[in-house]
C-alpha cells in the first residue's frame, strides 16, 4: 500500500550525482532543511507522460512557484544520475533539480516504491508530487491506485493551486513566423521588451499560408497568440502594448 507521509520528516538518504564529470555528495539535509520544497517523483526519465506532461509543466510554472514561496523543485526519479542528467539536458528543465534516486532509498522511505516488473522496469517510484516544509511534508498528491500510470493529481497546475489558488501563471506566447521577416522580428521585439517569453514557430513557405489561415484567419506572418487568443500581426502586437 501507498503512504501518506505528510506531517512526517522526508527520508535522510543520499544521493549520488555526476556533476562537471565528479561524484558529487546530496544528502536530503541539503535539499530540504530551512526551505520550502515542491517536489514530482515519477516513474522514469525519457518516458512519455513524464517526457510529454509532468517535468515541462512543472519547469514552465516555476516562476510561479518561486513567486509565492518556493525554494526549489525537485524532480526525483529511481533512475541514475547518468541517465538523470541527460534526460535534464533533452527536456526544458532549467528551473528544475533533478534528483537520481538509484537505488529507491528515497522513493522507499516515502513508501512509493512499486514493481513495475511487469514492464521490464524493476522498482520504480509511484507517481506523487509533495510541497517540503523544513523537511516536513505539508502535503501529498497522490495518484489513485489503478492500473497502468495514472495521471490525474500530481501535476505542477494542482500543487501550485494548493499552495496559492490566486497564484499568476506565467503566459503562453506563440509567435508564427517566416524565415528573413522584419515584422516578425520587430513583433518579436516588442514581446520581449514587454517581459513575454515567447515560443517561436517559423513556418516553411510550403505550408505558411494554409497553417496561418486555418488558425488566425490571416496570410501572412507574423500571427502572435497569447494564452490562446489571437493578438495578430506585428501592428497589432505595438498596438497592444503601445504605452
Amino acid at each position: 500500500m501507498l503512504q501518506n507521509r505528510e506531517g512526517q520528516r522526508v527520508p535522510n538518504v543520499t544521493f549520488r550525482i555526476r556533476e562537471n564529470n565528479e561524484w558529487k555528495n546530496v544528502t536530503t539535509a541539503e535539499l530540504f532543511d530551512g526551505k520550502t520544497v515542491a517536489v514530482f517523483s515519477l516513474p522514469g526519465a525519457f518516458t512519455p507522460t513524464c517526457s510529454s506532461t509532468h517535468l515541462p509543466r512543472f519547469n514552465e510554472l516555476a516562476p510561479a512557484f518561486f513567486a509565492n514561496g518556493v525554494d526549489a523543485i525537485l524532480c526525483v526519479s529511481v533512475n541514475d544520475t547518468f541517465v538523470m542528467n541527460e534526460w535534464a539536458k533533452d527536456q526544458e528543465a532549467s528551473n528544475l533539480v533533478m534528483i537520481p534516486d538509484g537505488n529507491g532509498d528515497f522513493t522507499e522511505g516515502m513508501g512509493m516504491l512499486v514493481d513495475k516488473a511487469d514492464l521490464g522496469f524493476g522498482k520504480r517510484s509511484w507517481r506523487y508530487s509533495m510541497l517540503v516544509k523544513n523537511g516536513v511534508v505539508d502535503k501529498m498528491f497522490i495518484e489513485p491506485q489503478e492500473p497502468g500510470d495514472p495521471f490525474k493529481v500530481s501535476d505542477a497546475d494542482t500543487l501550485l493551486n494548493y499552495i496559492n489558488p490566486t497564484a499568476k501563471k506565467p503566459d503562453q506566447v506563440v509567435v508564427f513566423t517566416k524565415v528573413g521577416c522584419p515584422h516578425c522580428a520587430r513583433a518579436k521585439a516588442v514581446l520581449a521588451e514587454n517581459g513575454y517569453d515567447f515560443v517561436e514557430v517559423p513556418l516553411d513557405n510550403k505550408i505558411r499560408g494554409k497553417v496561418l489561415g486555418a488558425v488566425s484567419g490571416a496570410m501572412t506572418a507574423p500571427q502572435v497568440f497569447i494564452n490562446g487568443q489571437l493578438i495578430g500581426s506585428a501592428d497589432e502586437v505595438e498596438k497592444r502594448f503601445a504605452k
